[in-house]
């Protein structure tokens, strides 16, 4: 596949594991200071929100861009079996299945970002509205 492979292996599925590093890194962080939140320190639910939800919508762009990252590497890669089929002029079905195969591991590997992401995510949100529920009763709002 020459350099559009090279580029499909470091740059798409490079990016797309330091995409999957940084969303499990922040939901690590953000697990863990949920469990440290002292609601006495918040004087109104706009704050106690704020902080709360912090850095969570990076979660929520790198699950909803790591699809379209990978969907990018697929292109690239069926270009890459195009471009050797039309210069080489060879048919070999078997060269041509592996090409695209290999071209659908970038969409696989964004898939595979992008569903822990989300879960992540949504599980992060609604324990942050749990613990906004538990100030709102402590504080009779």
């Amino acid at each position: 596949m020459g350099h559009l492979g090279s580029i499909i292996d470091y740059g798409i599925i490079g990016t797309l594991l330091l995409m999957s590093v940084v969303a499990l890194a922040i939901a690590i962080e953000r697990r863990l200071s949920y469990g440290k939140v002292d609601l006495e320190r918040f004087r109104d639910r706009r704050t106690l929100e704020f902080e709360l939800t912090r850095r969570l919508h990076l979660i929520a762009t790198i699950g909803s861009n790591a699809p379209y990252i990978g969907l990018l590497g697929t292109v690239l890669g069926i270009m890459s079996t195009f471009y050797t089929m039309g210069s080489e002029g060879f048919l070999d079905t078997a060269k041509i299945m592996i090409g695209l195969a290999l071209a659908l591991k970038a969409t696989a590997a964004g898939l595979l970002v992008a569903i822990p992401s989300l879960v992540f995510y949504n599980l992060l949100l609604r324990k942050a509205r749990g613990i906004v529920l538990r100030w709102e009763a402590a504080h009779g709002r």
